[in-house]
């Protein structure tokens, strides 16, 4: 008798989707039907926030899959970011068309992640974390060299300026949406592959995954340049939205500090939490985003605390404590009776 057929014989079960994961899924197909129609009903001023709140989901979501779900913490991906704006305005200034050279920018920049994936990924812990942090600050000299860049002076997509306002808002606006439900969904497909299974082994103890036969340097490679292209994509589309580049301002590290804020908010190793902290950053921003400096405090503060009294995020103690999940990227073993105990492959 299989193992399967024995459990179910003792009335345990394994299951993978729950009725509300599946409404959950439903739901969000139509909430993306209907923000295609945004543009034709919404302010311009609307249009560029929600442009932004888009951005913000694809780069917690990046975030959380590399430290989330790979175990590998990086205080540098914003050399993702800055070469994913940077190779935009290269492209364009080449004759690509701009909104091409958005992604073409981002392929560029996966490919050359895979390169520096050789010997960062030899890297861990804390040594990984700084080693990142030092690429992005050297990729930042190296893009200040660049005499179209003109140092940190900058320059602009100017490209774009042959489009009207309205076209130009629009056509970023569904790029931006069309990029997040790609990505979330190529990520939401892979955590629940064997890849994804094998990720998440990596994670909770490289050793014994290693021992059971993970490819572990393989395996990170291809989240590694995962999140390199996601970032990258979302740095182009940050140009777009604001046409200047200059290079310290996408090569700061306050762009990976929004992801580890958004992430540890919203829940790390969680894929509702990327997307839930990412809501929460934006509503933030909108709100007390004129408020300077205080602002950048209480984002400081707001992470401290959560670290301190919900580490497992918002989206993680709404787990714990009602058992309730919307996009699981693992299983369930339920059990007779009142009681379940889930585990995550």
């Amino acid at each position: 008798m299989s193992p399967n057929a024995t459990l179910a014989s003792n009335g345990i079960s394994i299951e993978r989707w729950t009725k509300s994961s599946r409404v959950a899924l439903g739901c969000m197909a139509a909430v993306l039907v209907l923000l295609m129609f945004a543009p034709a009903v919404l302010g311009a001023g609307a249009i560029d926030r929600m442009t932004a709140l888009f951005i913000y989901v694809i780069l917690a979501a990046m975030w959380n899959a590399l430290a989330g779900f790979g175990g590998l913490v990086s205080v540098g991906q914003q050399v993702f970011f800055g070469l994913g704006a940077y190779f935009t305005i290269r492209l364009a200034d080449a004759g690509l068309n701009p909104f091409v050279s958005l992604f073409a920018a981002a392929i560029v920049t996966g490919a050359l992640s895979i390169p520096l994936s050789l010997f960062m990924l030899r890297l861990k812990g804390g040594e990984f974390a700084i080693g990142m942090w030092v690429i992005a600050e050297l990729a930042h000299l190296l893009v200040n060299l660049d005499r179209l860049i003109q140092g940190e002076t900058g320059t602009s997509l100017i490209s774009l300026n042959v489009y009207d306002g309205a076209t130009r808002r629009a056509t970023i606006y569904w790029l931006a949406l069309t990029a997040m439900a790609a990505l979330l969904g190529a990520l939401f497909m892979l955590m629940r592959s064997r890849a994804g299974a094998a990720m998440q082994a990596i994670r909770d103890n490289e050793e014994a995954a290693t021992s059971v036969g993970v490819r572990v340097i393989a395996t990170k490679r291809l989240l590694f340049v995962l999140a390199a292209f996601g970032i990258a994509v979302a740095g182009g589309l940050w140009l777009a939205t604001a046409t200047t580049f200059q290079p310290k301002t996408y090569f700061s590290v306050q762009w990976t500090a929004y992801m580890i804020f958004m992430v540890l908010v919203g829940g790390i190793g969680k894929f509702e939490g990327a997307i839930l902290g990412a809501i929460l950053f934006f509503v933030i921003e909108t709100v007390f985003g004129s408020a300077g400096v205080w602002y950048l405090i209480g984002l400081g503060a707001t992470a401290v605390i959560f670290s301190l009294y919900l580490p497992r995020g918002l989206w993680g103690e709404i787990e714990r404590r009602f058992d309730f999940q919307l996009l699981p990227v693992g299983y369930r073993l339920k059990l007779p009776g009142p009681h379940k105990i889930k585990w995550e492959e």
